[in-house]
């Protein structure tokens, strides 16, 4: 914040630090321009830290038909996976099948993913006989079972991810702030000249200029979109049509083994995962148009019978309300066409956009995690386009390696409990810090705790039990549990309150379902 009040001008301020906003820092960084980014609550505390968990090229996009959309991500896969294997790795799928139409179908599909790979692919589609279906999926309904296919995706932890990439940037120069709110445009003779801003802890404000000034900030990019179009007396037409995806979590016994489970098509025609990550088995996704943006948006009580229903359908032993750790929801900021009512998800684009208006206001949305690192790339390009910033050189993110990136991936995977590994190579700063050998419980030690407050920008119980660590997301109830001293560790290391009661109200969140 200090660095921020110091009055300067950079060359270019991000607003939001999610996925796509930390990625536009960390390329703008690492050519050398000058960058500030301002995130309102913390980083990924959006849709960033809500996605399903997957690196991955988008099998129901080939289905589509979108083969531009697969290729670029399958190419992304390959270099996330590449610049962070301590954060994301391969993980093996299996189609169960039921008709016996279905293996060679899909399998053909599939055989169409490896080719768009090519040198990128993370392993040979395989036509599994019912057999090996139920070696690689021991708990799935063996009734009925045909066989299978199995093909290879990745997975990792978004949250963390993402504060590599805000740490990584920081690294290169970047001066990044969460809790540092931006509460209007700063216009100069109807030309974009910065944001005003407001300091979320200490209400303190300032004005931050800027050459270029991207507005990343997800589902709620149409607000700036807004206030520009009204300084500059411009109509300005909602760009963005939210959709929600609801994730429950439950124990991993519902799926054991590192295999998980695709089902491409369920009784309505939706597509239903479980995917076992970081001790635990994520069932979902539902794609639901959603209409107010709320913070903490909540599950609709179809969507969770929805997800336990069909995964009754799949799984030996059907889940049940009791047997849910944890419900978390993510807004996905799709992008709509101009004659759209926002009706129908499945329609609308997952292709990201970016935009440069008449005062220069640069925004991007869409897109996904996989492809962050190009659609940053793409915004470099469209502000050197429009004559915002003079070029600089090509991107050099393709094989910029984000900080606690080794040299090779380790033998734990992201199917594992959470623990050590998590940090790559600052395990042992890590395991430096005060209380390093005192465990609080899932995973976390009083040494995390104190490093997320001393390395990784965490200010709140929230911050660290849903993101630095991920036990909001894995047990509401345990992360809970260890609330308060949480709370007492990070008042001794920041002095400010951490706000451990709004941590258990938000706890009681993730563990409510709809009735």
């Amino acid at each position: 914040m200090a660095q921020l009040a110091t009055p300067s001008s950079f060359d270019v301020l991000v607003i939001g630090g999610g996925a796509t906003g930390l990625g536009v820092a960390l390329d703008a960084a690492s050519r050398g321009f000058s960058v500030a980014l301002v995130e309102s609550h913390d980083f990924a505390k959006g849709t960033s830290s809500r996605a399903t968990k997957l690196v991955h090229g988008g099998v129901r996009y080939l289905a589509q038909g979108n083969i531009a959309l697969v290729r670029e991500a399958l190419h992304e896969r390959t270099t996330l996976l590449q610049n962070a294997p301590h954060l994301a790795q391969p993980l093996a799928f299996v189609m169960p099948s039921y008709k016996l139409l279905d293996t060679p179908f899909y399998g053909i599909g599939l055989k169409i993913y490896d080719a768009l790979a090519g040198k990128a692919g993370l392993g040979a589609t395989e036509f599994l006989s019912r057999r090996k279906t139920l070696q690689y999926l021991p708990t799935v309904q063996a009734q009925g079972l045909k066989g299978g296919v199995k093909y290879w995706d990745g997975q990792f932890d978004d949250a963390r991810l993402a504060l590599a990439l805000a740490r990584t940037a920081a690294a290169h120069g970047a001066v990044l702030a969460n809790y540092c709110a931006a509460t209007g445009l700063l216009h100069e003779d109807g030309k974009i000249a910065g944001v005003h801003c407001e300091d979320r802890e200490t209400g303190a404000k300032l004005t931050l200029r800027a050459r270029c000034v991207v507005n990343a900030t997800g589902v709620w990019v149409d607000d700036f979109r807004q206030q520009d179009g009204e300084a500059t007396n411009r109509p300005v037409k909602p760009m963005v049509a939210p959709s929600q995806g609801v994730h429950i979590v439950v124990d991993r016994d519902f799926l054991p083994g590192n295999h998980a489970m695709l089902v491409p098509k369920t009784a309505d025609g939706r597509v239903l995962f479980a995917v076992p990550w970081l001790g635990k088995v994520i069932l979902g996704t539902t794609d639901t148009p959603r209409h107010d943006l709320d913070r903490e948006p909540r599950p609709f009580k179809e969507e969770v019978a929805f997800i336990l229903r069909e995964s009754a359908r799949y799984l030996r032993r059907a889940p049940t309300r009791a047997d849910v750790k944890s419900v978390w929801v993510g807004l996905r900021p799709l992008v709509k066409p101009q004659d759209d009512d926002g009706g129908n998800t499945k329609g609308i684009s997952r292709e990201h956009t970016v935009l440069v208006s008449k005062s220069g206001l640069v925004t991007v949305t869409g897109g996904k995690w996989t492809t962050y690192r190009a659609m940053a790339e793409d915004v470099l390009d469209k502000c050197f386009a429009a004559a915002l910033l003079q070029p600089r050189g090509p991107s050099v993110t393709a094989r910029l390696r984000l900080q606690g990136a080794g040299p090779t991936a380790s033998d734990h995977t992201m199917c594992d409990a959470p623990g050590l590994p998590a940090y790559g190579t600052e395990q042992p700063i890590v395991q430096s810090m005060p209380g390093a050998d005192r465990s609080l419980g899932g995973g976390l030690t009083e040494g995390m705790v104190r490093f997320a407050a001393r390395y990784e920008y965490a200010r709140t119980v929230e911050d660290v039990l849903a993101r630095r660590s991920r036990l909001l997301f894995l047990d509401a109830q345990l992360a809970a549990s260890l609330a308060r001293d949480v709370a007492g560790i990070l008042h001794q290391e920041t002095g400010v309150d951490p706000h451990a009661d709004d941590f258990l109200a938000l706890a009681q969140l993730y563990l409510t379902l709809p009735e």
